[in-house]
């Protein structure tokens, strides 16, 4: 494990997603898919992990990558912070 998290995030040109892509291995390779909290909570370690923030209504983890949808209510730059705050937590 790498002591340093690179961490890049895009959101899509409609603004309905965005991709956060890290230098980490967040699952064994299989995609995982999430579609609501309680889905979250009960998912893989990474994905109870970002169970916490709010205003996440869908998660796919593959490889070193995820791709989040929000609630419109929720700004992209909060998702972004909490997401990376929560994978710095979880690996270092």
């Amino acid at each position: 494990m790498s002591e340093y998290i690179e961490i890049e995030t895009e959101i899509s040109d409609d603004d309905s997603t965005l991709t956060v892509y890290t230098n980490l291995r967040l699952n064994e390779g299989e995609v995982e898919q999430y579609h609501s909290n309680n889905e979250l909570e009960e998912g893989s370690p990474v994905a109870q992990a970002l169970a916490v923030i709010e205003g996440i209504t869908y998660l796919q983890i593959e490889d070193g990558d995820l791709t989040v949808q929000r609630d419109l209510d929720t700004p992209w730059h909060i998702i972004i912070s909490d997401i990376s705050a929560a994978l710095k937590d979880f690996f270092l």
